[in-house]
């Protein structure tokens, strides 16, 4: 019997048991019967960041402005990451322009930043863009 994992639907956010075997299929919600686990990157905000960081998986978030040029150039590579990771870990864009108060509240200091997220507690930090195999193997140093 495999292991259940939680995991917090993109769209609504609503916590889904998914056995650990299933995750590199395309699991639905059981409340919005969407994706649970897409392929491309899905958007935060104030209102669901804190029941997105929640479950078993983790979550790698973008912090980034649509005045930025390098996030512009970066959104690419962390699409590409999305694909990639899908199963391992699950990744979010949180826009610091339209989420102001959150992302003080991140202590953001520079765009884009990088915050992956471990069983709702952020535990590592990375500043500025980077290309597609950086990035993986920066995460792989995370345990992803």
């Amino acid at each position: 019997m495999s292991e259940n994992l939680l995991v917090p639907c993109a769209q609504c956010a609503s916590l889904n048991r998914i056995p650990r075997d299933r995750l590199g299929q395309t699991p639905r919600c059981g409340h919005c019967k969407a994706e649970v686990l897409g392929e491309r990157p899905f958007e935060l905000n104030t209102g669901n960041f804190a029941r997105q960081c929640k479950g078993d998986l983790p979550l790698l978030v973008d912090v980034w402005a649509d005045w930025c040029g390098p996030c512009k150039a970066f959104a690419p590579t962390f699409a590409q990451a999305a694909a990639q990771l899908r199963g391992r870990c699950r990744l979010g864009k949180l826009d610091s322009e339209a989420n102001r108060e959150l992302a003080g509240r991140l202590g953001i200091r520079s765009i884009p930043s990088l915050i992956l997220y471990r069983d709702g507690r952020e535990v590592a930090r990375q500043s500025g863009a980077l290309p597609l195999h950086p990035l993986l193997a920066w995460l792989n140093g995370q345990g992803i």
